[in-house]
């Protein structure tokens, strides 16, 4: 009996300390004074602003091109036979002027024959001149001077005038007519076997050499006018609506450091497939002291058209296409805007009232709401304190 006694003053001895201790504890907390609530402080976030004000912009548009020549042709053979050298040689590169005879075709045996016809053909006016001088006594002279000026080694000279239909009758009876105009036809087929260059220019590539054989029709080789000149120059859709024909283009080069003038001349009336660019041709006038080549790199800028009511900011301070960040009550305000014209790095726009304040520059990981401090907030704390100093 007495052992449990004790087990029970143990437990309850155990049970008054906790509880006092726990009412001590309370008691001592009870006794400490709460520290004053911390102030939360929103953070605000700086960005680069401008108030916004439309105006008319002049909005140029700039873009690399590629020096094409006015005019690329192909030298063909227009008759049969052996390429002969011409005034020039007959090789890639070589440049020439208007009228040099590029190459030639073996032609002695046409001239040979060319000229029996024309032997033949006047021993048939020389029988015929009697009876002409006795019958048509007035067509008597204008045949003997014809006849006359029939030299073999050059083009016959023209017809006389027959208006007689006995006299037609005559010389048609005769085949005299039949045997000119053959004559002429020969003429024209000897004077094909000379091609000369239909302007000054460049070989830019020879498919048959001196001495080799082509048929009618062979290409022989191409060449391209370097007098005369054009850039080709591929713009967008949106930039290619804001150039016109007649426009004064300047022309630059980077690496030479040299620029030029031209003036649009045209427009392409369709969009490459593959770039989704349309191309705009710019002449400009090839000159000696600073030459432009064919296939050379420059740059274009087109002086583009006054846009009145626009704003022109950075590129990258739109976002989803056409919306922007305002300003206001010191937050940030979604807004859209109606762009008008993209340029390379800027772009202009209308749309929002203007004396609002617009951010100009990308922002990332930020919300609408979010609280700012813009550098139009910092110009007018620096112009206030400068105020306030004097």
């Amino acid at each position: 009996m007495k052992k449990i006694d004790r087990r029970i003053l143990i437990i309850i001895s155990f049970v008054f300390i906790v509880g006092l201790a726990y009412g001590i504890m309370k008691f001592l907390i009870a006794q400490k004074e709460e520290p004053p609530a911390s102030k939360t402080y929103e953070a605000r976030r700086f960005v680069r602003a401008e108030t916004i004000h439309y105006d008319t912009v002049m909005s140029p548009v700039s873009e690399p091109g590629r020096m094409l020549s006015v005019s690329i042709v192909n030298l063909s053979a227009e008759a049969p036979g052996k390429i002969e050298q011409g005034d020039i040689m007959l090789k890639q590169g070589v440049v020439f002027r208007e009228g040099d005879v590029i190459f030639s075709i073996y032609s002695d045996e046409a001239t040979l024959a060319l000229k029996a016809r024309k032997s033949q053909f006047l021993h048939t006016l020389a029988l015929l001149l009697p009876d002409i001088a006795i019958d048509y006594p007035e067509y008597e002279k204008p045949f003997q001077a014809f006849f006359s000026a029939i030299d073999l080694s050059s083009p016959l000279p023209r017809f006389p005038e027959t208006g007689d239909e006995q006299l037609k009758i005559f010389l048609a009876s005769r085949n005299v007519l039949s045997e000119y105009y053959s004559i002429r036809k020969d003429e024209l087929q000897l004077s094909r076997h000379i091609v000369r260059a239909p302007f000054d220019g460049t070989l830019t590539e020879v498919f048959m050499e001196v001495g080799a054989y082509t048929n009618t029709g062979g290409t022989v080789a191409r060449a391209i006018r370097t007098d005369e000149l054009e850039l080709e120059v591929p713009l967008s859709m949106a930039d290619a609506a804001w150039v016109r024909k007649g426009d004064a283009v300047h022309i630059h080069s980077d690496s030479r450091l040299h620029n030029w003038e031209g003036t649009v001349i045209r427009k392409s009336r369709m969009v490459d497939e593959n770039t989704q660019s349309r191309k705009v041709y710019v002449s400009i006038q090839n000159h000696a002291a600073q030459p432009v080549l064919a296939g050379e790199f420059l740059t274009a800028s087109f002086p583009g058209r006054p846009i009145e009511g626009v704003m022109e900011i950075p590129r990258n301070a739109v976002f989803n296409t056409n919306e922007v960040f305002l300003v206001k009550d010191q937050r940030l305000v979604k807004s859209t805007v109606n762009i008008v014209k993209v340029n390379t790095s800027t772009l202009l726009f209308n749309g929002p009232a203007t004396g609002d304040t617009l951010v100009v520059q990308p922002l990332i990981n930020v919300f609408e709401g979010t609280m700012v401090t813009t550098s139009l907030d910092n110009k007018k704390e620096k112009a206030h304190a400068k105020t306030a100093g004097k």
